[in-house]
């Protein structure tokens, strides 16, 4: 399982933004991450069409956080950038040559990315962008935290 590059630069760039308290334009976010002019536009628009950045134009332009940084939960954004692993249509959309899968009745895989899918949902649902804006380690504690709490209503 990877992630993609887009939903990697897209967490980025919200984490840039966040952290500049007046906004950062197209050419600066391309320069800091490294990536060109037509990516960081393309996944700021997409940013700006999910509800989490808004746009200004003129000298004073650019794009900033359209709510706070603890109103921003991180499963949200990441469904933006590119989807669930696991979403409803998943089985009809790798059925292979059939028009439905032959698993369809029985399939222990969908128990797995189903079960994959829940826990990362739980986990990206309690972050929020704040939660990333601490120091690595900060993050880590946090992280592992939440999964303690995951595995004790996994096993109950």
């Amino acid at each position: 399982m990877k992630f993609s590059s887009q939903e990697e630069f897209g967490l980025r760039f919200l984490l840039r933004i966040a952290k500049a308290p007046n906004g950062l334009t197209i050419p600066e976010i391309s320069e800091m991450e490294g990536v060109s002019v037509a990516l960081a536009g393309k996944l700021l628009r997409l940013l700006r069409l999910g509800g989490f950045i808004e746009s200004s134009r003129g000298q004073t332009g650019g794009y900033k956080l359209s709510r706070p940084a603890d109103e921003i939960i991180i499963g949200n954004v990441l469904a933006v950038l590119g989807g669930k692993l696991f979403e409803a249509g998943f089985c009809d959309d790798h059925a292979g040559a059939e028009l439905i899968c032959t698993h369809t009745i029985d399939c222990s895989i969908r128990s797995l990315w189903r079960t994959v899918q829940n826990l990362l949902d739980s986990v990206l649902g309690k972050t929020t962008l704040q939660d990333l804006l601490g120091s690595e380690n900060e993050v880590k504690v946090f992280v592992n935290n939440l999964i303690t709490e995951d595995e004790v209503t996994i096993k109950n």
